[in-house]
This record gives structure tokens, C-alpha cells and sequence, in this order.
């Protein structure tokens, strides 16, 4: 195995700021405890590909439902690595939960970020049985596998990232 990256906790300032902005009604008190019960992800087993990413508080989401989630984590990684996100395979199979863009891509330099590299997922159960979804804090819910990518031998890509969503592609 080639070790290639390292999770993190944002900063708690980090994490109380985005916390508040998703969950206005909440306190920093309440985000702060959060914080502080927050799981780095991890293999269950020495087979796994997938890292776990577990919930940082229960949530409950109906039938339709789409939530957005700050995990508190960044993942730092080595240039040519790439981590991909994506629903933990028995969620997706029993309520149709997925990640509302398919596939997580977490590039090496948003670790760097004005954000901290600050990993959010967005979700939704997409069941058509009417079937809520309902998990306890800390139960994995989503998974991170890191994959090695290229690039063509005449890329001379030289932007600089600042940002998640969307950011390479701002001016």
C-alpha cells in the first residue's frame, strides 16, 4: 500500500463558521460540541478500499429529502492522488441515497484552500418506496477511496486554487 494522504479535523473556527451557515438555528455552543465528536474517516478493514466517513450528528432524511452536511474534515494529499466520494454501498442500495454531484472529487490542492479544504457532502434519499432514512451520529454514511490520475504530456495547467465548489473556474 502506498500511503499518499492524511485526514484532518478543519480548524474549529473553520467548522463553527460553516456549521452556523448550514444550521442557522443551532448555537456555537452546539457546533462546538459537534466538533468535538467528530471521527477522522477509516477502513473498517485491512481489505477496504473505502474510507468511512461517519455522521457528525443523527439526522433523519425522508423520502426525497436532500441534506447538505459540513463533515469537519479535510483530507490532505499528495499531488497526482485524487479522493472520490460516494454514498456507503448499502445506503445506496436500500434507500437510493446518493451524493447530489454522483461522484465527490477532492483534488490534492483544496486541502489549501481559504476554506481548509473543508469536505461538505450534500445527499439525498431517493428512494421511491417512501422510505426515510434515519442515522445515528457517528454511523458511516458516505466513503473515500483515493485514486491515482494523470495528466496529457502537453498540460500546462498553472491556475491556483482558492475555494470549493466551482473555484478553478471563477475569475
Amino acid at each position: 500500500m502506498v500511503r499518499i494522504a492524511k485526514f484532518e479535523k478543519v480548524s474549529l473556527e473553520r467548522f463553527v463558521t460553516d456549521w452556523l451557515s448550514t444550521f442557522p438555528q443551532q448555537s456555537i455552543e452546539q457546533a462546538v460540541m459537534v466538533y468535538e465528536h467528530i471521527q477522522l474517516p477509516q477502513r473498517a478493514t485491512r481489505g477496504s478500499a473505502g474510507y468511512d466517513f461517519f455522521a457528525p450528528i443523527g439526522f433523519e432524511l425522508p423520502a426525497g429529502a436532500t441534506l447538505k452536511m459540513p463533515t469537519g474534515i479535510r483530507a490532505v494529499i499528495e499531488e497526482g492522488w485524487v479522493l472520490t466520494l460516494y454514498p456507503r454501498s448499502s445506503l445506496g442500495f436500500k434507500y437510493r441515497f446518493q451524493l447530489d454531484n454522483s461522484v465527490g472529487i477532492i483534488d490534492s490542492d483544496y486541502a489549501h484552500s481559504d476554506n481548509e479544504g473543508h469536505i461538505f457532502l450534500r445527499m439525498t434519499n431517493d428512494n421511491r418506496e417512501g422510505k426515510g432514512l434515519r442515522l445515528a451520529a457517528g454511523a458511516a454514511f458516505a466513503q473515500g477511496v483515493f485514486l491515482p490520475f494523470g495528466i496529457t504530456v502537453d498540460d500546462d495547467a498553472q491556475g491556483v486554487r482558492n475555494g470549493g465548489f466551482g473555484s478553478t473556474t471563477r475569475v
